[in-house]
């Protein structure tokens, strides 16, 4: 018998995200980078770091952003944007991280640090012959196939896989700077046991390929209340009932490339807080 996670949705965690220590504040806008050699990446080209220390399991660092152009902020109450100098003129990097159980303890500290807007990026495989190797996806929803959601929303009666969704607003900003496709990503906790009869099960779903994260991200987000979306790059498919590694393939490698420098630009350049 599994508990309701109805019961606690509004009492408080007896360990508190920053585990009671003052933490000095980040800023409004985060990346979250998955892998490894993406975070190198990002971290050898985006610009000047203000610090860098470890999180969790992870890497933490401060880009700073270009002040040239004017700030905006948007009022969280009324949507309304207006100028002001009061957005820190930086943006929070961190990675890498596996599975919904370290993204969620990364993206809670990030929110009680003050961060309000937050960018995904990482590998997926596809598992509908929709996308190839190489292709971008912005998903529009995520399936939870994992355990770290279910402790952030009510759970349906009808499903044991509900799906959760992302900030509209912020993935249309994200889709519009990419040649990009959008679909419904399947997010699992066992990446060894992604077997023909699930791949099948949740493509009927709806999906159109398969991570270990979103669906807890975005279930955190909706219930802290920030904005959130994901951009992921296609590296393998199992849909022939066989894994196709395309980590070392041409169009990964140039997809890679591409939507790391376009996410630098749009993402620590400051172009993203024009919502």
């Amino acid at each position: 018998m599994s508990f309701q996670s109805w019961l606690d949705l509004n009492d408080p965690s007896l360990i508190p995200p920053l585990g009671g220590h003052h933490q000095p504040d980040l800023g409004t806008v985060a990346l979250m980078v998955s892998t490894a050699p993406d975070f190198r990446y990002i971290e050898s080209n985006a610009g000047k770091i203000s610090f860098k220390q470890p999180f969790f399991l992870a890497n933490l660092i401060l880009i700073e952003q270009d002040d040239k152009n004017p700030k905006k902020d948007i009022n969280r109450k009324t949507d309304h944007i207006s100028s002001t100098d009061s957005i820190s003129s930086k943006v929070a990097v961190t990675g890498p991280y596996l599975g919904a159980p370290s993204a969620v303890m990364l993206l809670e500290s990030l929110i009680a640090r003050g961060v309000s807007k937050v960018v995904v990026t990482g590998w997926c495989g596809a598992v509908s012959d929709e996308l190839q190797i190489g292709d971008i996806l912005v998903p529009d929803a995520a399936i939870c196939d994992e355990g770290a959601s279910r402790n952030y929303m009510q759970m349906p009666k009808d499903t044991d896989f509900p799906t959760v969704l992302p900030s509209y607003k912020l993935s249309q900003k994200i889709e519009s700077a990419f040649n990009c496709k959008t679909g419904k990503i399947w997010t699992t906790d066992a990446i060894y046991r992604e077997t023909s009869k699930k791949i099948h099960f949740f493509r009927n779903m709806g999906a159109v390929a398969v991570e270990m994260e979103c669906s807890a991200l975005f279930a955190v987000a909706n219930y802290r209340k920030i904005d959130i979306a994901s951009i992921l790059i296609v590296s393998d498919t199992l849909t022939s009932n066989k894994w196709v590694p395309g980590f070392k393939e041409p169009a990964f490698k140039i997809s890679r490339k591409n939507v790391l420098t376009t996410l630098i630009n749009i993402v620590i350049k400051n172009d993203l807080l024009d919502l």
